[in-house]
């Protein structure tokens, strides 16, 4: 016991993960909008369809906005409410100078405030004629409220699949530290040439290796909710592939090579090698040109709604986790080649 507080540390924490990750519920949202373009000087009818709402028992504390600028907006002159989850709002649109996307925000006393950003388009009509004379209304403040209570951010794109940040994104993250302790000990062998030194950076790369696999592949099934595809040619998504065919070339490596000196002493370099490639593939390239992916080319990733302080309570323990557990599988491989040297030693 007093040896393995960290492994039962390590499964209550995915306990942890799995048990909140997966059962708390997200904030109320807005699916769907139709239509998505409508003109100015008109009256148009728009459909709206909520996520976890509650427009029909909370008809009477309903609003519908459509916000245009910082402080103003169109307020639904009317609503039409179909259910819990759907409705209509009639908007009476005035003369706009230019195109404008518009915000649309549902608020109600149960659910506070939905938004979708860039919901509609309202297009500036060429004849401006004065035949609609509605303006522009302050947004009250209650129009930012949100729903009280523990719930996961709504983002309009993930939906559910916000979930998937305590997984892929975490598995990323407890590679990294793997890799960064195998590198360690890739150089603790060069300065010693101690065989345990190649045996611990061999397991932990090994760990960190499946989960950079596990790492691609809970991000294609993201890529195909979020995106439409498994596999898209975003300069991240092919930084993350080259990366992990590097680390797969190292365990090749090591499976090509019989003398335990020269293999050792190989991979090593080769590790060392493998890691400081890694930086610019995944840090830095990606940086520098447009990508999807969220945290390169101006797409911001890990802060505010992307991983807001609910999210970040599930987050960190899953990446401390995740971690232990990859440790945990270092520590099996160190074992079961620790004694397989040893019995290689002894036939000789």
């Amino acid at each position: 016991m007093k040896y393995s507080w960290w492994k039962i540390l390590g499964v209550l924490l995915l306990l942890y993960v799995f048990t909140f990750g997966f059962l708390v519920p997200l904030k109320p949202g807005i699916i769907a909008v139709s239509p998505v373009s409508i003109e100015a000087n008109h009256v148009s009818n728009i459909s709206i369809t909520g996520y976890n709402s509650n427009y029909q028992s909370q008809e009477s504390s309903l609003q519908v906005w459509l916000k245009i600028d910082s402080t103003s907006g169109y307020q639904a002159t009317s609503l039409r409410v179909n259910g819990e989850r759907q409705l209509t709002a009639t908007f009476d649109i005035g003369a706009l100078p230019d195109t404008t996307e518009a915000l649309l925000l549902v608020v109600n006393a149960e659910d506070g405030t939905a938004i979708r950003p860039r919901a509609v388009k309202i297009n500036s009509a060429e004849h401006q004629p004065a035949s609609v004379p509605s303006k522009l209304s302050a947004l009250p403040s209650k129009t930012f409220q949100t729903k009280a209570g523990f719930y996961f951010p709504y983002r309009s794109i993930l939906d559910e699949t916000i979930r998937n940040t305590f997984f892929h994104v975490a598995l990323w993250m407890a590679m990294f530290v793997l890799l960064l302790i195998g590198l360690y000990h890739s150089i603790q062998y060069l300065r010693t040439k101690r065989i345990e030194y190649d045996i611990k950076a061999s397991s932990y790369s090994y760990a960190a290796i499946l989960y950079g696999l596990l790492g691609l592949a809970t991000g294609s099934v993201w890529a195909r909710y979020t995106w439409g595809t498994w596999w898209t040619p975003d300069v991240k998504l092919n930084m993350a592939a080259i990366t992990m065919l590097i680390y797969a070339a190292y365990a090749v490596l090591r499976a090509g090579i019989d003398d335990i000196d020269k293999r050792s002493q190989l991979s090593a370099i080769y590790n060392i090698f493998a890691f400081a490639a890694m930086i610019p593939l995944l840090f830095v390239i990606p940086r520098l040109t447009d990508s999807l992916h969220p945290g390169n080319g101006g797409n911001p990733a890990l802060g505010g709604e992307d991983l807001d302080n609910t999210l970040r309570m599930v987050f960190y323990p899953a990446i401390i986790g995740l971690f232990l557990l990859g440790r945990w599988i270092a520590t099996l491989n160190i074992r079961i080649e620790t004694l397989r040297i040893h019995k290689l030693q002894s036939d000789l």
